[in-house]
């Protein structure tokens, strides 16, 4: 029913994905497409267009807040999605899961204070330690036939008492794991036991590979839904980013308030008046286009990891049960990461996440971005595999 087969080039139109394969290489072809910022090459749902077109004709554009209507939508997503009871009253807006988490630092923590990770994670995170003077507490997350979390080391740095402040990311970036209820609850307890508060970027909640079933870290007990605060958003799933609106849902009242009022230290508080009827119109009508929109993924990664297993096997691609974002590791192909990037991004005219943006766990690797029409991966690829072959060849 839906068109995920073309797209809009975005080249010239300010677009911060294509200005940056810009930057790293202003000779690239008119026709190569990144496959490196997390937002997808797939049109907007029409329901949201044409609502959006709707609004603006009928609309005054002036300072928004929270309706009514649009807590109902929210409330009613989360009940149907992640079958989690919200209030309205503990919904939060910002512009985007990222100013979340820098006001969570400010709010639970002070400065040197330590703020726990688990790497490698989402770049912004380490910023939003390190930009407000905290320290920067790494929980590597183990490999062993797919990633895992180290528990004795989180409970370790957990229990040291400058250590305060837990920031978490379900489904994983990027790695794409979901946590599973056990796993959730595990490391809840922890925090619990050791008055270590947590913030859960849930952005990727919706993009959910089959035979795997996401899990809201808000919803495990009583206990642990009074020291979470669960950032979630629509601009993933519905390709959205630009519009800038974020729901954080915090139920209990002392960390609510104290999370707004970090907000409206810096003037954060709010959203965009055209992301929240975005989000409404989402939330709304946008769950048929999300299905289709989960099949095309779904495709997407298996094409991925089979011509990856088959044709490159000195890279590996991890498989993902969330996000439509691809762990590469190219450590086997023994390059330097100057040398990988040069590689990439001059011969191949390939443009990937660096694996350093997630932190030191990600020397060597990439992350690339499945959320495209197909053919882009196909002849991506198709341009890595050649000059792959072409390396072999002259190192014969």
């Amino acid at each position: 029913m839906y068109n995920f087969k073309s797209f809009k080039n975005r080249r010239d139109l300010g677009s911060a994905k294509y200005n940056r394969m810009l930057e790293a290489n202003p000779g690239v072809d008119e026709d190569i497409i990144p496959l490196s910022v997390a937002d997808m090459e797939f049109n907007v749902a029409p329901e949201i267009l044409e609502g959006l077109r709707e609004y603006l004709v009928e609309s005054v554009l002036g300072y928004p807040v929270l309706s009514d209507v649009y807590k109902d939508a929210v409330v009613g997503w989360f009940k149907k999605r992640y079958d989690w009871d919200i209030d309205g009253d503990w919904m939060v807006e910002t512009q985007g899961v990222v100013p979340a988490l820098y006001a969570a630092v400010e709010a639970f923590t002070e400065v040197d204070d330590g703020v726990i990770l688990l790497a490698p994670v989402y770049g912004p995170f380490f910023t939003a330690i390190s930009d407000n003077e905290r320290r920067i507490i790494r929980s590597p997350l183990i490999y062993d036939d797919g990633y895992k979390i180290d528990f004795e080391d989180l409970e370790r740095k957990a229990k040291d008492p400058k250590n305060k402040l837990l920031l978490f990311c379900n489904p994983h970036n990027p790695v794409g794991r979901v946590w599973t209820v056990e796993e959730l609850k595990r490391v809840g307890q922890i925090c619990l036991d050791n008055d270590v508060i947590i913030i859960s970027d849930e952005i990727h909640a919706d993009i959910i590979m089959p035979g795997h079933k996401f899990n809201t870290f808000g919803n495990l007990s009583e206990e642990i839904s009074q020291n979470i605060i669960v950032s979630s958003s629509p601009s993933k799933t519905f390709n959205i980013a630009g519009l800038f609106t974020s729901n954080n849902i915090i139920k209990n009242q002392k960390l609510r308030e104290a999370f707004i009022f970090a907000l409206e230290k810096r003037h954060l508080k709010g959203a965009n008046i055209l992301g929240l009827r975005a989000c409404e119109l989402a939330y709304t009508k946008g769950e048929e286009w999300l299905n289709e929109l989960l099949l095309v993924l779904d495709e997407n990664r298996k094409y991925v990891l089979e011509f990856f297993n088959r044709e490159i096997p000195e890279v590996i691609a991890h498989d993902i049960e969330g996000t439509f974002l691809i762990w590469l590791d190219f450590r086997r192909m023994k390059m330097s990461d100057p040398d990988l990037d040069e590689f990439l991004e001059k011969e191949v005219q390939l443009f990937l996440t660096d694996g350093k943006f997630f932190g030191n766990e990600g020397k060597g690797f990439k992350r690339i971005n499945i959320g495209c029409p197909k053919y882009v991966l196909e002849e991506a690829l198709t341009r890595l595999k050649a000059a792959i072959d072409k390396r072999r060849k002259d190192d014969e």
